[in-house]
């Protein structure tokens, strides 16, 4: 599993993550380097909705109805930090540039550019992230934890996190309950 580049990838949790916090989710996968990677999880919403973020922040908005969508847990890391996963990549001051349709950010001024309707065409709000050390996912890929495709912006974007998980699998061409924590040997 030496290699491998798993940027703009989901990560599908197996059944034997039951008991944990990745227990089916989908994981977009926003950078992976010889460092380590960093991802989101992009189908568990919180009972936090974005306008009651912006109120927590001191964020005025302009319309507070088209803000009552939900922000995602996005992993057990910085759980106290917000992020941005939006197209296009756009001129924020601080963001990780996925690839060139895709950026992250992590800076207070995409929140307030989208309570002002001035934001990225397309975002989801995550709370926290996913994060593994160098070699850690590799590892984790090696020992059956996950399932790997390339990702589609379309299932991050367009649908509802209920439908992402389902998404994601139909993209490998499997189906979720028919997974198994049994690995075979020939």
């Amino acid at each position: 599993m030496e290699n491998i580049n798993l940027t703009h990838h989901f990560l599908i949790a197996m059944p034997a993550m039951e008991n944990s916090f990745f227990s089916k989710t989908v994981t977009y996968v926003c950078e992976h380097n010889e460092r380590g990677a960093l991802g989101l999880v992009i189908n568990r919403p919180m009972e936090l909705s974005m306008i009651s973020l912006f109120k927590q922040l001191g964020i005025v908005t302009k319309d507070p109805l088209c803000h009552e969508s939900s922000v995602l847990f996005g992993g057990p890391v910085q759980v106290d930090c917000g992020f941005v996963l939006h197209r296009p990549v756009g001129q924020w001051q601080s963001t990780l540039t996925i690839n060139e349709k895709l950026g992250l950010t992590t800076s207070l001024d995409i929140l307030k550019a989208i309570a002002e309707a001035e934001g990225p065409d397309q975002m989801l709000v995550a709370m926290g992230y996913a994060g593994w050390a160098a070699g850690q996912l590799e590892q984790e890929m090696a020992q059956n934890a996950w399932l790997s495709v390339p990702a589609s912006v379309h299932v991050i974007f367009d649908l509802p996190s209920e439908e992402r998980l389902p998404a994601a699998m139909e993209l490998l061409g499997v189906d979720y309950t028919r997974l198994s924590n049994d690995v075979g040997h020939a």
